[in-house]
């Protein structure tokens, strides 16, 4: 009985068997990325006293995949921390994913005085503070003065260190952000190892 081509170059089988492999984890990490979970590391201070430089992340693409498959954009809750595209990246300039808090929606009146966030809606004719149920984070005033009203499409962000300098975001040149560049919710902090937490 002849030997099978692969019996007779053994060599040949073990290379193949191992692009193979190869090719499959690579195909995995792509899919969980995409659909499932991504890790960021936190630069800089925009995101203090909640999270800081170094800070290892996992963010969830499962609630932006489940809403993908409905058809949908995925709209986060009011004061969860989310990852989202930078929409001024220039490639090899800044930071290409920033991490900062959901604070209103398309066609809510964001009002930023007196070191506090106002936020009006349909519902709320006087205006709530988007703040009051984020666990007490952040816990200091926030700079700036803004009297703006949320585009359709775009939500309202800001990091959690307020004081004038130590974050960009919707307060002060960043803008507000388009649904389709939010990656997802951060879910877990897993590093440093004696800081792990749930958001």
């Amino acid at each position: 009985m002849n030997a099978s081509f692969f019996e007779r170059h053994q060599g040949l089988k073990d290379a193949l068997g191992l692009i193979v492999f190869v090719i499959c984890v690579l195909i995995g990490t792509l899919f969980i990325n995409a659909f499932i979970f991504r890790s960021f590391n936190v630069e800089g201070p925009s995101m203090e006293n909640t999270l800081f430089t170094g800070d290892r992340l996992i963010v969830s693409r499962l609630p932006v995949t489940w809403a993908q498959l409905q058809n949908k954009q995925y709209k986060p809750e009011r004061g969860q921390v989310i990852v989202f595209k930078n929409p001024q990246y220039v490639p090899g300039l800044g930071e290409e994913y920033i991490v900062k808090r959901v604070i209103a929606f398309p066609g809510e009146h964001v009002v930023l005085k007196n070191g506090k966030f106002k936020v009006c809606d349909n519902k709320n004719l006087n205006c709530f503070n988007p703040d009051d149920n984020n666990n007490g984070e952040p816990q200091q005033p926030t700079d700036g003065n803004i009297d703006i009203v949320v585009p359709e499409g775009e939500i309202f962000v800001s990091g959690d260190h307020r004081q004038a300098g130590y974050s960009k975001d919707s307060r002060n040149g960043l803008g507000t952000i388009p649904y389709y560049d939010i990656v997802g919710p951060v879910s877990l902090r897993i590093f440093p190892f004696n800081k792990i937490r749930l958001f």
